[in-house]
């Protein structure tokens, strides 16, 4: 049996993506800022899918900027607030455990003089929101969320940060929570979004910047896309990306509920067959992801083991497995190396069975019991 429960990482196009993409290269080939009926065929397309992007976030078709994925969407809103408001204040605030897209750009806004502070979170990777208060002052100018964590699955009370913020601007890293929880309604002013975490292609996403919001260009030439970010656009990969925003928001309730069934089911197993484990996911997380270490193991092997049985799962974010020193968001979470060492993510669609999840549950037991009678993980 072939299980992929990696998809926090990425995930399968839709067939039907993967069409209007072929479609798109054959058909939609023009420079959409040509002013001949090949371009104009073009910007119609692109439009369309401004439009779905728009539709699901609850925003204005001219608020969404299309980029080369969740990255740069990150980047573009931490350098390009960092620089617009540095004049009124050089504090940032942000979680220890949010993405390294956040992380790293922080990192290089302190070396240019910003103060930035790392809110810490509980043992459920629940925000410390007390701390947050704390730490909003006149010299905040940028505050960096994210809306579900990737390797936890814990949601984020962005609506309470959002009437916390005062003047600040309010960015969210929505990438885990596109396509399985309501982004509408937030309050934020910049929100990243990327397509290939909803079935969408790799190499495009957006960002959605509130109107009024003022966002220096990221990348100067043609002006495309409001100016902000010039470059011929990836017509293939945008209509992609609204195609499957199309499909993920058309029955977003029936597809949160398979993934739920397929998340609890495995669950539940795994807790009812191994022992000695710790469940790193808050009960009221996002559908989408489980994670749990398994003591006396090591994940990394675990994983290799699992994938010899055509089961694929993950260590943790996918953009951290080159860095050493384990998992920073089960760091900050306070658990101990050996958990840390031992933990797996599991990450689900909505193709997952319980059929499947029985697979699962029979060769993790097996490998985890293989490893402990070893005894030289402990």
């Amino acid at each position: 049996m072939f299980v992929y429960l990696d998809n926090s990482a990425t995930t399968r196009q839709y067939d039907e993506v993967t069409r209007q993409m072929k479609e798109a290269m054959d058909d939609f080939y023009g420079n959409p800022s040509a002013l001949h009926s090949l371009g104009l065929a073009s910007e119609k397309k692109i439009r369309a899918a401004r439009q779905n992007l728009a539709s699901a976030l609850g925003a204005k078709e001219e608020e969404i900027v299309f980029t080369s994925g969740g990255t740069e969407s990150d980047n573009m809103a931490l350098y390009g607030i960092a620089q617009a408001k540095k004049r009124e204040g050089k504090k940032i605030i942000t979680s220890k455990v949010e993405h390294p897209a956040v992380l790293e750009a922080c990192k290089v806004l302190e070396k240019e003089g910003f103060d930035v502070t790392y809110i810490g979170v509980d043992d459920q990777c629940r925000l410390d929101t007390t701390q947050l208060r704390a730490a909003i002052d006149d010299q905040t100018t940028l505050i960096s969320i994210m809306a579900v964590n990737n390797e936890t699955g814990t949601i984020m009370p962005v609506e309470e940060i959002s009437r916390l913020k005062g003047r600040s601007i309010l960015h969210v890293d929505a990438v885990q929570g596109f396509g399985k929880i309501s982004l509408q309604g937030l309050g934020a002013d910049l929100i990243s979004v990327s397509a290939h975490k909803i079935h969408g292609p790799k190499g495009v996403g957006a960002l959605y910047v509130k109107k009024g919001v003022n966002l220096p260009a990221f990348i100067v030439g043609g002006g495309q896309e409001r100016h902000m970010r010039s470059g011929t656009e990836n017509v293939p990969g945008i209509i992609g990306f609204g195609a499957a925003c199309q499909i993920a928001m058309s029955d977003i309730d029936g597809r949160m509920e398979k993934m739920a069934a397929a998340r609890n089911y495995l669950l539940e197993g795994i807790c009812d067959q191994i022992s000695d484990i710790r469940v790193n996911s808050p009960e009221d997380g996002a559908a989408s992801v489980l994670n749990i270490s398994f003591l006396g193991t090591r994940g990394e092997v675990l994983l290799h083991t699992l994938e010899q049985d055509q089961i694929f799962v993950s260590t943790g974010s996918a953009c951290s497995s080159n860095k050493k020193g384990g998992s920073h968001v089960l760091a900050a979470m306070g658990l101990s190396d050996k958990e840390i060492e031992g933990a797996i993510r599991f990450s689900f669609n909505e193709f997952n069975t319980t059929e499947e999840m029985d697979y699962v549950i029979d060769k993790v037991k097996a490998a985890v019991e293989r490893f402990r009678r070893l005894g030289s993980f402990r």
